[in-house]
């Protein structure tokens, strides 16, 4: 068998973009979950300056029932996802039905195709915690700068804390990117930054433990390390141009991606039968964290046989060699791997030919992701010369050759080229 022959789910890093629209076109019972910083929109350094294409937010109603968007960002809030989508519309009136369905919050804000939103599984309490957040950042930051504005202005300093506080409803955020910028030529600053950030969230957890809400509440770092030993994630530190972790992100416990797949898969099911294979209160918070936990909920409740082929679609994935006496060990992270992860997993468990997909967000604003890398060459079929590339080189550690996540399909000319692709899938099922 040639590479070529074989399915998508057994190559890497493949270029072959009109086998996943055939793909896309042609299998019936598919299930798209699709992350959207990077993936349909290019990355910012002010999420307030996002912008998203209306030609994509109408080819997603071509796989309505078959598309659902998971991220950690939010739908609804000045910083979310749905006043970009009504920006991309001269008329509001059209907006409607052209909102993105699926989990946000990073699984724990529903939403349909109307904007049509709630919070399962979520308390009074939790809420009313989060919405206190963004004022302590706010304060973390002023109090920082009042020591020292390390060359910035009163007016820059305003301007960037309102670019960095995201008040989000549940998942506030500090999103340090424009002052990695600004603080470029002082690195060390911007390192102490992430680390009082890292220190304020620290206590926000405590102070949560404290009032009754031990178990509510983690915080996500983008891009990160991984996880410890103890399950939390690895702030990744600043190095030379790379800003390292520039999102701190206050979020609900469960809400994580990969449980995010099961409670999108459990919507897909009802959708597609009638029927909640898991329940129809059944939410992120709910579900265990462990793949092997998630998986035997699916081998116990859906009925195998009416198992989509999920394609899941990432742009953040991590690995970085830490050498320790001479051993290396990899640190793998990225907020997309543990969802992409779950879907190859379940893929092979039940073989289906389940899809991962790759978009190389590093031509964004933000310079904190590896490029893949790519090769040209040459063939010769029966005379006729033609050049291709092929990509020679991931988004991960060069060396880290055990890495369990295979990335079928890659995108390396980023969002651009995956909406394209998306489009042209898009037109071949309406036509």
């Amino acid at each position: 068998m040639t590479f070529a022959s074989l399915p998508l789910s057994q190559r890497s890093l493949s270029l072959d973009h009109q086998e996943l629209i055939r793909v896309l076109t042609e299998q019936e019972n598919i299930l798209i979950i699709q992350d959207l910083d990077g993936v349909c929109m290019g990355l910012v350094k002010d999420p307030l300056t996002r912008v998203i294409d209306r030609g994509y937010l109408e080819a997603t109603k071509a796989f309505n029932q078959h598309f659902f968007v998971l991220t950690n960002g939010e739908h609804i809030g000045t910083r979310g996802v749905n006043p970009i989508v009504e920006k991309a519309f001269d008329n509001p009136e059209f907006v409607n039905g052209s909102y993105l369905p699926g989990l946000a919050g990073g699984g724990v804000q529903w939403q349909d195709r109307y904007g049509n939103y709630s919070h399962p599984g979520v308390s009074i309490a939790e809420l009313a915690f989060l919405e206190a957040v963004p004022t302590r950042i706010v304060a973390s930051l002023q109090e920082f700068f009042q020591q020292d504005n390390y060359g910035l202005s009163p007016e820059q300093i305003t301007e960037y804390i309102r670019a960095t506080v995201l008040d989000n409803k549940v998942s506030p955020t500090a999103n340090l990117n424009v002052f990695h910028e600004a603080l470029l030529e002082q690195p060390e600053i911007y390192i102490q930054l992430q680390k009082t950030i890292q220190k304020l969230t620290d206590k926000l957890l405590q102070e949560a433990q404290e009032m009754g809400l031990k178990d509510s509440f983690f915080v996500h770092y983008a891009p990160n390390l991984g996880r410890d030993s103890s399950g939390k994630e690895i702030l990744q530190l600043a190095q030379g141009f790379s800003s390292g972790t520039t999102d701190f992100q206050f979020m609900l416990r469960g809400a994580i991606k990969e449980v995010g797949v099961l409670v999108i898969l459990n919507h897909y099911y009802y959708l597609h039968t009638g029927k909640y294979p898991l329940g129809s209160d059944f939410n992120a918070r709910q579900a265990p964290h462990n793949h092997q936990e998630l998986i035997a909920l699916v081998k116990e409740n859906f009925d195998l046989k009416m198992l989509p082929i999920i394609i899941g679609v990432g742009d953040t994935v991590t690995s970085k060699a830490e050498v320790n006496g001479g051993q290396i060990n990899f640190q793998r992270g990225g907020s997309d791997r543990g969802f992409l992860e779950l879907v190859q997993a379940i893929g092979q468990e039940f073989k289906r030919n389940n899809i991962v997909v790759y978009v190389d967000s590093s031509g964004g604003e933000l310079k904190n992701r590896k490029p893949l890398r790519l090769e040209s060459f040459t063939t010769n079929n029966n005379g006729t010369i033609q050049q291709q590339q092929r990509v020679i080189e991931g988004p991960g550690d060069v060396r880290d050759n055990s890495d369990p996540l295979r990335l079928n399909v890659v995108f390396p000319g980023g969002h651009r080229q995956y909406l394209e692709m998306f489009q042209t899938a898009a037109n071949i099922k309406l036509a």
